[in-house]
């Protein structure tokens, strides 16, 4: 969510939520303030705004190396960052995040689009929300309930609409086929089109889901992907370049590719009185693409001119210490956990051999891996997908303390490598790294190379435009053996990041892990009732993956970025780990 988003080469599964310890996946009620003060801004790696109080009118830019964002398609977005940004600009969803800096407050849910936070009934397999009156698209039509449905639908047509959040076609009561595939294969084909007109009503400004299993939480589960698209207005597949809206802005321009620009300009059609959340304060917001990543630091660093109303979205690893270690940036700069596991997937086709993928993540350098990433500021070390501010889902899986036979230092060990591949007997001797292309990213490819090279491994790094690279690595003709990626949970349960990340219809496995029995255990979880219950088996199939090494885990993470002398209020949003951009504004 997220967000970092792909231009640190980490994706989201969108917000953490809860009882969750933290502040970025990297911010009540139904009002979005511009914090909850200074301190508790302070307090989650931010400050509620040095320059002064928020206004209207103005532009804010966001500085990017990206030549693109992944997608405007509101049943794709899957990364934090863009979550957070076109949820605050140009979509709205039933329901959203409260906007504080506050760990808890910043991660309580709260309605948007819909009255209230949803009804559940039938034990949880019946939910049920009513859409507010006068909210509009751009062009002045009414956003209605059968928008709503057949935004939803489109998430079943994933011949065209890929890459997105799956829990559509996971939880709405629509019979599959003995594969696993919906029989319903979305409105552009039509077939199936009872079966989802059966899971899906309306009632008048009543949606209600009718689900094949109790989801306690599914009022959680709208936020991703169930974003409202009118049928007239649908473009298919590119419907993710210009999308409508039905927030406080629409898209005037949109090129992408060095020098291009996103630019949201107000839409008129917008009410303020149906949305209590967005302040919309800046006349105008500008994607910047395609600049360079030190120059992007320099320029927020300096924060003259235009720059003064300047965001960055990373910081380059040189820059930290600059940026830190200087009192005069502490009312514009974040450093916030964020919650984000940062690994490597292993794509399992290409290596089916456990302990040649074993060998790989014993091989890898973590502590360089970090120390590029920004030593200190990186976060520590990961032993596995789920990360220990979800809550009771973690536990330590003793990943490098022996699980693997034997303990493996941060540094890596190449003579216990060498053991495992010879143990394996048919390990590849040539590999590829796809990563999202920048200079920190460039560095840790070196780190790869090195590393594979003490074991025997020829490694070739892939770069990839980071605006590109999920719509590049979901392609499995495409991808390669090693994958890098990043993972943050939907909400406080692991059934966000186990199911999605390691089986094959879970949205986000790019290991391809396609094994029936675990499919089972990981069902099984998921339908648990018994929370404690549940979450004992979270923690075993969270180590479980980790000995299969269907990912080598390297960091659990940390968030650094800078904003202009004139943007606030400034702190992490920890729904998203993200800016909080539906109460920023200019402040002088």
């Amino acid at each position: 969510m997220r967000k970092i988003g792909s231009r640190s080469g980490i994706i989201l599964a969108s917000a953490v939520i809860g009882s969750l310890i933290l502040a970025a996946c990297g911010g009540g009620g139904d009002t979005s303030s511009s914090g909850s003060g200074a301190a508790s801004a302070a307090a989650s790696g931010g400050a509620a705004g040095g320059a002064g109080t928020p206004q209207a009118g103005g532009t804010i830019s966001i500085l990017t190396n990206a030549e693109q964002l992944q997608t405007l398609d509101p049943q794709v977005i899957y990364t934090g960052e863009d979550l957070a940004f076109l949820g605050a600009t140009i979509m709205r969803s039933l329901t959203t995040y409260q906007l504080s800096p506050d760990n808890a407050e910043g991660t309580s849910l709260v309605a948007d689009m819909a009255t209230d936070t949803g009804t559940a009934s039938n034990g949880g397999k019946t939910w049920q929300f009513t859409l507010k009156d006068g909210i509009k698209w751009e062009d002045g039509k009414p956003v209605t309930c059968a928008d709503v449905a057949y935004g939803v639908s489109r998430t079943f047509a994933t011949d065209i609409i890929a890459g997105g959040p799956t829990y559509a076609l996971v939880y709405l009561d629509i019979p599959t086929n003995e594969d696993g595939s919906s029989q319903y294969k979305g409105p552009y084909s039509g077939e199936g089109q009872e079966l989802f007109d059966k899971a899906v009503t309306c009632d008048g400004n009543t949606i209600t889901f009718n689900l094949n299993q109790p989801v306690p939480d599914f009022n959680y589960t709208v936020t991703l992907g169930f974003g409202a698209v009118r049928k007239d207005a649908d473009t298919g597949a590119e419907y993710a370049m210009k999308p409508l809206s039905n927030g406080p802005y629409k898209i005037e321009s949109y090129q992408t590719g060095k020098g291009g620009k996103l630019v949201l300009v107000r839409n008129d059609q917008w009410d303020p009185a149906t949305d209590s959340w967005r302040l919309a304060l800046p006349d105008s917001w500008v994607y910047d693409f395609g600049l360079d990543e030190a120059a992007i630091d320099q320029r927020l660093i300096a924060s003259s001119g235009p720059d003064e109303y300047a965001l960055s979205l990373t910081l380059m690893t040189a820059s930290l210490p600059v940026i830190f270690d200087n009192p005069q940036y502490e009312s514009r700069r974040i450093d916030a956990f964020d919650p984000y596991t940062r690994y490597v997937a292993i794509d399992t086709v290409k290596i089916p051999n456990e302990k040649c993928r074993q060998a790989i993540g014993v091989a890898i350098d973590r502590e360089a891996l970090r120390t590029v990433a920004g030593g200190k500021y990186a976060g520590d070390y990961a032993d596995g997908l789920v990360k220990p501010n979800i809550g009771i889902d973690y536990a330590p899986t003793g990943l490098w303390d022996g699980l693997l036979g034997q303990a493996v230092p941060p540094t890596g060990d190449a003579e216990f490598a060498k053991k495992l591949i010879a143990e394996a007997g048919d390990c590849p001797t040539e590999i590829t790294l796809d990563y999202p292309q920048s200079a920190d990213n460039d560095k840790a490819a070196s780190v790869w190379v090195d590393s594979m090279a003490k074991v025997g491994i020829t490694l070739k790094p892939n770069p990839i435009e980071p605006g590109q690279y999920y719509g590049i690595v979901f392609d499995p003709e495409k991808a390669h053996e090693l994958i890098t990626a990043g993972w943050g949970p939907d909400w406080p349960n692991a059934s966000t990041v186990i199911p999605p990340l390691t089986t094959i219809n879970g949205g986000f496995d790019l290991s391809r892990w396609d094994d029936p029995a675990w499919v089972e255990k990981v069902k099984a979880a998921s339908q648990e009732l018994d929370r404690n219950k549940q979450a004992t088996m979270w923690q075993e199939l969270n180590t479980e993956s980790s000995r299969l090494m269907l990912t080598i885990p390297t960091r659990f993470g940390r968030d650094q970025r800078m904003a202009g002398t004139k943007v606030g209020p400034v702190y992490s949003w920890p729904a998203y780990g993200s800016w909080p951009y539906a109460a920023m504004g200019v402040t002088g």
